[in-house]
């Protein structure tokens, strides 16, 4: 088997403590990092040999120069496949927006961390993935959600949500099952918002992509000297959560060792950092998830059966987006309106036929992933709502699984009321008026005491109305 090449990255940066950081984190993934310390240099080390080599770009946001945003243009003008990157201030979304709108593949908010960086690099050149708007983004929109602001009618989802808001009342631990991108953290959030802990800590950590030892100190903290590299004492999360609660995610791969701590603490409530001769009791309360099932791994030996049974007391079992499809259209709009409130962008609709789209597709980053496609949408669209348009790589992705474009209307005449043109301009009054009597009247099957009751209106006004639109009342 030949070699893999070493991927080569370029990060536009002036700040030598940040490029150090950078170059480390990337070397662990294959990456080699050169450098440029302003605009007029990143552009001219595009000519150079290692310019030429170039698998992808990483701009910082205030990196000396021209505006990022006019940088990134620049560089995609000259090199139109090269994946660009930006590192933004925490919370500048209006810069991801500008730098979205010139052609950045994806953005990340700084202080970055290792596990994001490298997943961000891997997904920006991976060949394997769908491009465009098919490709996860590496943040999400930061606002926690209240059980009854959790969008989705799906029984099985509706189950999960009902068995959650019950068990948020008590401190027994839960465990969240569900592939990725379903919503584990955002029913996590809930948890503890409706919890007598609410007021206290919800801290949060990933064991997926975390050294052994790293995770370790993370979670039980440690004593000064206790391993290679510590040279200060440092409390771990579950001192720090004390109180409140803690939600870990990715169980599924945590360390046997860690197994071990983890399963002390929720049978005697007790930990003990790495090098300290003493434990100590705490009252935290325990939410996990994985994104896969954890009953396969007890009989493997790769998870404890005694830590599987005590966070396991209530289990919360999350559907696929493909499996709640009719939840599609409530949750776009949803995001929507939560995008809308970002610096940047603005309240946009989405027409049926958009919606219809969506529908059909199947979704593997579940709602995260569409929470980014409409993102990005959001950010390149020039009209008042989104169109079919606006989706080409969801589109060219149904088409070649399947489904035709008359598959795809025909969802979209279920919707009932087409409130768009195929333009993703509104539809005049009249149009959406009269279509909505035609749905009231085939749903009542002509009975038009029960169409005008229904509607709201007297029997004499519905009548006029029929007349004025040019409706048969046998419609």
């Amino acid at each position: 088997m030949a070699e893999q090449r070493i991927r080569l990255l370029m990060l536009v940066d002036d700040e030598p403590a940040q490029c150090r950081l950078v170059s480390a984190i990337a070397s662990r993934a294959g990456w080699r990092t050169i450098y440029a310390r302003d605009s007029e240099m990143a552009i001219a080390t595009l000519g150079t040999q290692d310019g030429m080599m170039l698998d992808a770009v990483l701009i910082d946001q205030w990196a000396p120069g021209s505006d990022s945003a006019d940088l990134i243009a620049e560089l995609k003008s000259r090199r139109p496949a090269l994946p660009i990157l930006l590192l933004t201030s925490f919370g500048s979304t209006d810069g991801a927006v500008s730098a979205m709108r010139a052609g950045a593949t994806d953005y990340l908010s700084k202080p970055v961390t290792p596990e994001r960086l490298m997943t961000a690099l891997d997904q920006a050149v991976d060949l394997t993935n769908n491009i465009g708007e098919l490709q996860p983004l590496t943040e999400k929109l930061g606002q926690e959600l209240a059980f009854e602001e959790i969008i989705g009618a799906a029984p099985a989802f509706r189950t999960a949500l009902a068995i959650a808001a019950k068990a948020a009342r008590s401190k027994v631990p839960v465990f969240i099952e569900g592939e990725g991108g379903v919503g584990k953290e955002t029913l996590a959030d809930a948890i503890h918002a409706a919890s007598p802990r609410a007021r206290q800590p919800l801290l949060k950590i990933a064991c997926g992509s975390m050294a052994e030892n790293l995770l370790d100190s993370i979670l039980f903290g440690h004593e000064k000297n206790a391993f290679t590299g510590a040279f200060d004492r440092r409390v771990g999360l579950l001192q720090q959560a004390d109180g409140g609660t803690i939600f870990i995610d990715e169980i599924d791969q945590m360390p046997s060792s860690t197994q071990v701590r983890l399963a002390r603490l929720v049978t005697d409530g007790e930990i003990q950092p790495l090098g300290s001769p003493n434990s100590f009791k705490l009252d935290v309360r325990l939410i996990t998830a994985a994104d896969e099932p954890l009953a396969p791994k007890l009989t493997s030996g790769a998870f404890r059966e005694d830590l599987f049974y005590r966070i396991n007391i209530v289990q919360l079992s999350i559907p696929p987006l493909r499996e709640r499809t009719g939840d599609i259209s409530a949750l776009a709009r949803h995001l929507l309106t939560r995008l809308a409130a970002q610096p940047g962008l603005r309240s946009l609709g989405i027409t049926d036929e958009a919606l219809a789209l969506l529908r059909v597709y199947d979704w593997p980053g579940n709602v995260r992933q569409l929470q980014d496609v409409l993102f990005r949408a959001a950010v390149l669209c020039d009209g008042d709502a989104l169109t079919a348009a606006e989706f080409p790589r969801i589109a060219e992705a149904v088409h070649q699984a399947g489904p035709s474009t008359e598959v795809i209307r025909q969802h979209a005449d279920g919707i009932g009321v087409t409130l768009y043109e195929p333009d993703g301009n509104l539809r005049p009054l009249e149009a959406i008026e009269a279509d909505v009597i035609r749905l009231a009247i085939g749903h009542y099957s002509g009975r038009m005491t029960e169409v005008a009751r229904r509607l709201g209106i007297g029997r004499s006004t519905l009548y006029r109305k029929l007349n004025d639109l040019g409706i048969d009342n046998a419609a």
